[in-house]
C-alpha cells in the first residue's frame, strides 16, 4: 500500500511566484490498483508523481510504502521498485543502443555489474519472444538502434522494459500524449494487458478522459492540489466522459476561464 500524508509542497518559497501547490495532502492507493489522474495543467498531478518517485522533494509530510517512509530516500533507490513511462518517447529509452542493448540494461535493473559483458546474448531469445507478443516486428530489428525507430514503437519498448523486471509501482507520465490515435489505442491495450497480468500498482496520469474511463479501477481528479473527484469501483464503472467533462467547465467558470 501507498500513502501520501499530510503532504506540503511549496514551489519559490519567499518569492513574488510562491506557489503552495499541496497542502496537507492526502491520498493512500491500495496494492494492485490501477487509478488513473486527470487534471488541469498545473492541478498536482505530474508534481504527485514526482514526488512519489522522489524527483521532487516535499516540505513535510510521509510517503509511506507498506507502512515504511520513504520521505528521505533517494530517488534512484525509490526506482529499484517502480517503473516509470515519460510522456516523451524518448526519455525511457537509449537512442544509440541497439533494442537488444537497450533490453539488457533493463533485465539487469538492481543486479550488480561485473566486469562481465553488459549484453547477455543467452537471454536473446527471451527478449525475441517479449517483443513478437507486441505484434510490431521489433524481434526482426534486435540490433536495430533504438534512436531510429518511430515514437510509437520507443514508446512501447520503454513500457515494456519498465515493466520487465517486478516492480511494485508502474508509474505512468500521459505516456500516450505524444502518439498518434492509433499507437496510443495500442499502448493502452498493452498497458492494460501488463498491469492486470503482473497485479502491479499503477498510476496513470492522463489527459484523455476516455482513457481514465475506460481502463482503471479508480480515477481521481486533480484541482489546485486536491483530489475533487475519487470514484472506485462500481462508481468508476458507471462513470462517463461527459460527468468528467462538466465538473472541468464548472471549475473553468469558476477560474474565470
Amino acid at each position: 500500500m501507498l500513502e501520501l500524508k499530510n503532504i506540503n509542497k511549496n514551489y519559490n518559497p519567499g518569492t513574488v511566484n510562491e506557489l503552495c501547490l499541496f497542502e496537507n495532502f492526502n491520498l493512500t492507493i491500495q496494492d494492485g490498483e490501477f487509478l488513473s489522474v486527470v487534471g488541469s495543467n498545473g492541478s498536482g498531478k505530474t508534481s504527485m508523481l514526482n514526488i512519489i518517485c522522489g524527483t521532487i522533494p516535499v516540505d513535510s509530510g510521509s510517503i509511506l510504502v507498506s507502512g515504511t517512509d520513504i520521505v528521505n530516500q533517494k530517488d534512484y533507490i525509490r526506482h529499484r521498485r517502480i517503473g516509470r513511462v515519460y510522456q516523451d518517447p524518448s526519455k525511457g529509452t537509449c537512442p544509440s543502443m541497439t533494442i537488444l542493448e537497450n533490453m539488457s540494461i533493463a533485465d539487469n535493473k538492481g543486479k550488480g555489474y561485473g566486469l562481465g559483458r553488459g549484453v547477455n546474448k543467452a537471454r536473446a531469445e527471451h527478449y525475441r519472444e517479449m517483443l513478437r507478443d507486441l505484434n510490431l516486428g521489433l524481434e526482426n530489428q534486435m540490433e536495430t538502434k533504438v534512436g531510429s525507430l518511430s515514437g510509437g514503437q520507443r514508446q512501447t519498448l520503454a513500457l515494456l522494459m519498465a515493466t520487465m523486471n517486478p516492480i511494485e509501482f508502474l508509474i505512468l507520465d500521459e505516456h500516450t500524449a505524444a502518439l498518434d490515435p492509433k499507437t496510443a489505442e495500442i499502448i493502452m491495450e498493452l498497458t492494460d494487458k501488463i498491469v492486470k497480468e503482473k497485479k502491479v500498482t499503477t498510476i496513470m496520469v492522463t489527459h484523455n478522459l476516455r482513457y481514465a474511463v475506460e481502463y482503471g479501477d479508480r480515477l481521481i481528479m486533480m484541482h489546485q492540489g486536491n483530489a475533487i473527484i475519487d470514484k472506485a469501483g462500481e462508481e468508476k464503472a458507471k462513470m462517463k466522459v461527459d460527468d468528467i467533462l462538466e465538473t472541468f467547465n464548472r471549475i473553468s467558470i469558476e477560474c474565470g476561464n
